[in-house]
C-alpha cells in the first residue's frame, strides 16, 4: 500500500513535470510570451491606478488609508494570480466534457484534478502577479506596519489560503460542468467578482455581502482578517485578535470540501460520447 508521503511526493513532481512541458511550449514563442506579460500588467497596473486615484481625490474610506489596502489589494492578487494561472484547466472543463476528452483523464490512474490543473499554465499571468508584488511593496514602503517573522509568515500563509479558496471555486465551477456540460458563467461572479472584493476590507461593505464572503465563500476571511492583524489595527468589525492568526484555516478547509463535492461529481459524470 502506497505511503501517503510518498503519494504526495509523486503528485507533486508528476505535476512539476506538466507544469515544465507547458512552459517549455510557451516559451518557443519568446515575442508572445514578453507581449502577454507586460500587457497583463499594465492592465492590472490600471485598476491599482484607478483605486490610488480614488484615494488622491477623498484621502480615505471608511478609516482606510492607501497603503492599508494596498496591502489587501495585494494580498489578493498575488493569490488569484496564482490560482488563476495553475487553475486553467478547471476554468475551461466545460470543454473537456464536451469534447469527451475527460473520458481520457478517467482512464488514467491519476487524480482528474491533479491532471486539469497541469493541463495548462499561461505564464502571462506572470504580469499581474509582478504587479502584485509591486503594490505589497508600496504597501511596505508607504506603511507603518511592524514587521515581525510572525508577520511575515502570516502573510504567506494568507496568499496560500487564498490561493486554496480561489482553487475551490474554480473546482466548484467545473462540477456545475457535469450536470450542465458548459461552465457556468454565474460563477465568475465568485472568482473574479471575489478577486475585485477582496482588494478592499470588508468593513466596508454591507452586513449581508461581508458575511457571504466569510461564511459561504471564504475569500473575504482568508485576506480580510490576516491583513487587520499585519497591519495592527484594531477591527471595525469587532473580530477578536486571534481571528486574523486562524483565518488562513479556512483556505484548505473550502478547497477539501470542494473536491469532496467534485467527487460526487464524478460519480455522476456520463459521457457525451463525443
Amino acid at each position: 500500500m502506497t505511503r501517503l508521503p510518498d503519494a504526495i511526493g509523486d503528485a507533486i513532481r508528476l505535476y512539476g513535470r506538466y507544469a515544465a512541458l507547458s512552459i517549455r511550449s510557451q516559451l518557443q514563442y519568446r515575442a508572445s510570451f514578453v507581449t502577454g506579460v507586460v500587457s497583463t500588467f499594465l492592465v492590472t497596473a490600471s485598476e491599482f491606478l484607478g483605486i490610488w486615484a480614488l484615494f488622491d481625490r477623498f484621502g480615505q474610506i471608511r478609516g482606510w488609508r492607501l497603503p492599508e489596502v494596498a496591502l489587501f489589494y495585494g494580498l489578493v492578487s498575488v493569490s488569484f494570480a496564482i490560482s488563476d494561472s495553475i487553475g486553467r484547466g478547471l476554468d475551461l472543463f466545460g470543454a473537456t466534457v464536451k469534447s469527451g476528452d475527460f473520458d481520457r483523464l478517467l482512464l488514467r490512474p491519476r487524480s482528474t484534478v491533479l491532471q486539469l490543473l497541469g493541463q495548462d499554465l499561461p505564464l502571462r499571468r506572470i504580469g499581474r502577479l509582478a504587479q502584485g508584488l509591486g503594490v505589497i511593496g508600496y504597501a511596505v514602503i508607504a506603511g507603518s506596519i511592524d514587521w515581525t517573522v510572525g508577520r511575515a509568515l502570516l502573510a504567506v500563509a494568507s496568499v496560500a489560503a487564498s490561493v486554496c479558496a480561489f482553487l475551490g471555486l474554480l473546482v466548484l465551477q467545473a462540477t456545475t460542468a457535469f450536470w450542465t456540460v458548459e461552465s457556468l458563467e454565474v460563477w465568475n461572479a465568485f472568482t473574479y467578482g471575489g478577486a475585485t472584493m477582496g482588494q478592499y476590507p470588508l468593513s466596508i461593505y454591507r452586513w449581508w455581502f461581508r458575511g457571504f464572503f466569510i461564511l459561504v465563500v471564504p475569500i473575504g476571511c482568508v485576506v480580510y482578517f490576516p491583513g487587520v492583524a499585519i497591519l495592527g489595527r484594531p477591527d471595525p468589525l469587532g473580530a477578536p485578535g486571534f481571528v486574523g492568526w486562524i483565518a488562513p484555516l479556512a483556505g484548505p478547509a473550502f478547497l477539501a470540501i470542494a473536491l469532496q463535492v467534485w467527487r460526487v461529481g464524478v460519480r455522476h459524470y456520463r459521457s457525451t460520447g463525443s
